[in-house]
């Protein structure tokens, strides 16, 4: 853990990362704004983004796999590049609760993978306004359930890390409840989080975004469509309201370019303050999803995490040994 997780705020974004954020958010002013369009025009434009992506190229070698979860069938994808894993790493994807697939990001998710030396399993969760809250919860905790009990026979490791970033980082942080209060389970070794947003009533950071992409106008557009009837003060749609006690060390990434710096920082403050292990590691000048990018903060990002997992998982096996 580095000594002031906050220097970073002070220091100069890279030249490289200005230049790009800078041909994001002319580019994002230029088109409709979120909150104008229907869920199935910003799930095409999406599609139309992620195939230019090269970390969005699907992989043959990828399996999926569907189990029995409360609302039908959850589809997991699952890529293995480790053939004698040290972990399964739950992957839940990002896409503001009503976009993203668990298909969109195969090369990426390899590429974690080798680096942790995992096998990664990527939830392809029900989506909102057709799947308001709880259903997305409801996959995820099927998925996870499954993986926790299923790891070791079907993977040959009993090891289980839970990642995700933007929606899905708040996914996997209630989800990490949900298997802590409903199935007595606390056996993460991590929890890899990427700029998520814990908290739905809107933090400081959101309410005061004057820049393009999650300011308050698409926030507050957007929340009533994901919560379904659920109130915004149930842990469960704002996991930075629970009691966040026994559960595993975790990294909290996020650039300061991010409208979720707040949801970020706050998370992580309130993690250590329940008694657990955290990490906060802030960009600076980095937009939402930057780790995304093949860019050198991008690539920081992704070694600091790998890092992170990596101790964690050797110190489960020290652990159980």
């Amino acid at each position: 853990m580095i000594e002031d997780p906050f220097a970073p705020i002070h220091e100069q974004p890279d030249p490289t990362l200005i230049a790009v954020v800078e041909q994001l958010e002319a580019t994002m002013s230029a088109m409709p704004p979120m909150e104008s369009m229907t869920a199935a025009q910003l799930r095409a434009r999406e599609e139309q983004q992620a195939a230019l992506n090269p970390s969005a190229a699907k992989r043959d070698d990828a399996e999926e796999r569907a189990i029995a979860g409360p609302g039908g069938e959850v589809r997991l994808r699952i890529l293995a590049p480790a053939s004698e894993p040290a972990a399964v790493y739950v992957h839940i994807h990002g896409g503001g609760w009503i976009g993203g697939r668990h298909d969109l990001r195969d090369q990426f998710l390899h590429d974690l993978g080798t680096r942790l030396h995992a096998v990664v399993v990527s939830v392809a969760y029900r989506l909102a306004p057709e799947h308001p809250f709880p259903a997305p919860q409801d996959d995820c905790e099927a998925a996870t359930a499954w993986v926790v009990e299923h790891a070791q026979q079907e993977f040959g490791t009993s090891t289980v890390v839970i990642g995700g970033e933007s929606a899905g980082a708040h996914l996997a942080a209630a989800t990490l409840l949900r298997m802590r209060d409903r199935h007595g389970y606390t056996g993460f070794a991590a929890a890899d989080l990427r700029y998520g947003c814990y908290d739905l009533r809107l933090t400081p950071s959101v309410r005061h975004w004057k820049r393009p992409f999650l300011d308050r106008a698409t926030m507050e557009w957007l929340v009533p469509q994901v919560i379904g009837g659920l109130p915004v003060e149930d842990p469960d749609v704002s996991p930075f309201l629970a009691d966040l006690h026994d559960l595993p060390p975790a990294l909290f990434t996020v650039g300061t370019g991010d409208s979720l710096l707040d949801d970020s920082v706050l998370m992580w403050a309130r993690w250590r303050t329940a008694g657990n292990t955290a990490d906060l590691a802030i960009c600076p000048g980095a937009p939402h999803g930057f780790d995304l990018m093949p860019l050198p903060p991008g690539e920081t990002a992704r070694a600091r995490a790998a890092a992170f997992v990596t101790d964690c998982i050797a110190q489960r096996a020290v652990e159980v040994a």
